[in-house]
């Protein structure tokens, strides 16, 4: 099959011809029919993630076809499936209590195990997977794989945001404008920071309340001063410290941070405002990923409308074009994310 591989660091992705996967008892294997190209992913390429060394096939965030099915499996060859990043064994004390996402020996693609930028991938653990809904295109199911999944259970499964509360969105990348749909779906009034003008310009035809660049001085105050008193629940999505301070000094008094971006490499460990945390008594809260009992919950409200994805996938490239997407997250970028689509380009 034809692949991309991380051959070194900070370079283009090799395009190669390597072994079709081997399907596992319990999984199933792919044909990708889409896969996002994610800040995560540019984590691994750039060398920043313990899990991704050279030789290693990059993507998390995949939709396929299923065209071998393990015995274990309650899959058959034909099936159109979406997965989540996580895949969890299903057997641990911490699956079996519906905790997925921390799971001790869940299976991640892309980040130690072959991933989806390729024309085939294996999925074990094929419990986890999804029935591609009809109605979702493989580019929009691909490009909310670990965005929309994240957010959704940022909001609903940790932070439980209220109707009406106000929930502040640092960073409008694919989580961030994600974190957007899903709040507003869910009758929150959106403050969204970011430092590229065209990003702010996009979430707010989206809905967002307001739109502050963070080049202009002190976000976390102009927040506090816009909601009267500060943001009742504030989501990180970018892993950085000056993002995850900005998060932490924006909340009111018992406000509940989401640490949605990934801080690894040289931002694992950040110099935080503690004090904050103390005085106004703060929740932090720490995500990553979403269950995959969750997802019935998320594509009815996909289906029915309430939420529309569509706005998050701005570019549908061929898997050569992925390096020059993975190289795009070293600056600024424009609004929406990209998803490979053209496996064979």
């Amino acid at each position: 099959m034809r692949a991309a591989i991380i051959r070194d660091y900070n370079a283009d992705l090799s395009l190669e011809s390597v072994p079709d996967p081997v399907c596992e008892a319990d999984g199933v294997v792919l044909k990708t029919l889409a896969c996002g190209i994610c800040r995560s992913d540019w984590h691994g390429w750039v060398g920043e993630h313990p899990k991704v060394k050279p030789g290693a096939i990059p993507g998390h965030e995949y939709c396929g076809e299923v065209v071998e099915a393990g015995p274990l499996s309650k899959w058959r060859v034909g099936d159109r499936v979406i997965a989540p990043f996580i895949l969890s064994c299903g057997a641990c004390p911490e699956c079996q209590s519906g905790q997925t996402t921390i799971c001790k020996n869940q299976r991640v693609p892309g980040f130690g195990e072959p991933g989806a930028y390729a024309e085939y991938v294996s999925a074990p653990h094929a419990h986890n997977l999804a029935r591609l809904p009809d109605s979702l295109t493989p580019a929009l199911a691909a490009g909310l794989g670990c965005r929309v999944t994240t957010a959704w259970h940022a909001l609903t499964g940790r932070a439980a945001v209220q109707a009406g509360e106000w929930l502040a969105v640092h960073g409008t990348g694919g989580i961030g404008l994600s974190v957007l749909l899903i709040g507003r779906a869910l009758g929150a009034r959106v403050i969204v920071v970011d430092v590229v003008p065209e990003r702010l310009e996009h979430a707010l035809s989206l809905g967002a309340e307001a739109a502050i660049d963070a080049r202009g001085g002190d976000a976390a105050a102009q927040i506090v001063a816009l909601t009267q008193g500060g943001a009742h629940v504030s989501v990180e999505a970018l892993g950085i410290e000056a993002t995850t301070n900005g998060s932490i000094e924006c909340l009111r008094p018992l406000g509940r941070h989401v640490q949605v971006g990934l801080p690894v490499g040289h931002t694992a460990r950040m110099e935080i405002n503690m004090n904050a945390v103390y005085m106004k008594q703060l929740a932090l809260y720490g995500t990553r990923g979403m269950p995959s009992w969750r997802y019935p919950s998320l594509l009815s409200m996909i289906e029915t409308g309430r939420i529309d994805v569509r706005p998050i996938v701005a570019r549908q490239v061929g898997l050569s074009q992925a390096s020059a997407e993975l190289r795009m997250f070293n600056a600024p970028m424009p609004p929406g994310v990209a998803v490979i689509t053209d496996f064979a380009a």
